[in-house]
């Protein structure tokens, strides 16, 4: 008995061949999406945490904002007026005796670009019961003015530096000054260094 076969319509098909090219890349597949899976899963257990600790700083945050709240009430009460009013005038106080002249004008010695001088400075406390200074330079150039707020900015004693106003002029006496500048910035003193008393 003969058997014919026509291979024209049934086509010769390696099934070993076609598992080992598809087979490897399927599994490789499978690895990256389990690898992903664990990925994905650890990702989340972290950012579980990071909600848990960012709930417990919110909530030790809230706490201190009411301490401050309760207190700032207690304060506010009339009867409690004179001390509210003395604790802010020592605080001021101690503020304002802990900037020194003398390190201050050290500080922007270091600072104070060439043919440009101080015409007059002025510390205060500003809002946020920060050391500020008001800074009235003069010299021939704006550019050396730009050039010492960008200086003050990149010194550790001065920060939030800017120019507030400024002014020029066809030149004021010998010093040949045609421009003016009024600069305002945040004074940092050298902790431990600063001598006491604002008459220095």
């Amino acid at each position: 008995m003969r058997v014919d076969i026509n291979l024209a319509s049934q086509p010769y098909e390696d099934a070993r061949l076609f598992w080992l090219r598809w087979g490897g890349g399927l599994a490789a597949l499978g690895v990256l999406t389990l690898l992903l899976l664990i990925i994905t899963v650890n990702g989340w257990i972290g950012a579980r945490k990071d909600r848990h600790l960012i709930g417990q700083y919110e909530a030790q945050s809230a706490a201190r904002d009411k301490e401050q709240a309760d207190a700032q009430a207690l304060l506010n009460l009339p009867q409690n007026s004179s001390t509210r009013d003395r604790s802010q005038f020592l605080n001021d106080l101690f503020q304002r005796k802990s900037f020194s002249w003398t390190k201050a004008f050290e500080n922007l010695e270091q600072v104070m670009p060439p043919r440009l001088h101080v015409v007059s400075i002025h510390p205060e406390l500003g809002p946020d019961n920060e050391l500020e200074i008001k800074l009235i330079v003069a010299g021939d150039s704006r550019e050396h003015a730009l050039d010492l707020v960008s200086k003050m900015e990149a010194s550790q004693h001065f920060h939030d530096t800017y120019i507030e106003e400024e002014s020029t002029s066809q030149g004021n006496g010998s010093a040949g000054d045609t421009v003016q500048f009024h600069i305002t910035a945040l004074y940092v003193p050298e902790i431990g260094n600063s001598t006491p008393g604002g008459a220095q």
